[in-house]
């Protein structure tokens, strides 16, 4: 997770996380958007449920990269946006 707040004009967090396979990404995808919805983030956009490299999801707030495990190297975002502040992922329920 990254703390992008004061570095994007867009949102205040990334999540960058890989899939094993188109199939999987979508599955996280809805998963996520399912137990967002409850914590009051709504999911406002998505992308690239028909491609195989990357879905995107956008709750303003946050947005979340899903990628393939080649393209989350070719894209590097974790790289791109070498100056936001890594936030350890916590797995404890709120």
């Amino acid at each position: 997770m990254l703390d992008v707040q004061g570095l994007s004009p867009v949102t205040d967090y990334f999540i960058v996380a890989s899939g094993t396979s188109p199939r999987q990404m979508r599955s996280v995808a809805d998963d996520i958007a399912e137990l967002a919805a409850p914590r009051g983030y709504k999911l406002i956009s998505h992308s690239g449920y028909d491609g195989e490299n990357w879905i995107l999801l956008d709750f303003v707030d946050v947005i979340v990269h899903l990628l393939s495990p080649e393209s989350r190297l070719f894209y590097d975002i974790e790289n791109l946006w070498g100056d936001a502040k890594r936030i350890a992922w916590n797995d404890q329920p709120a």
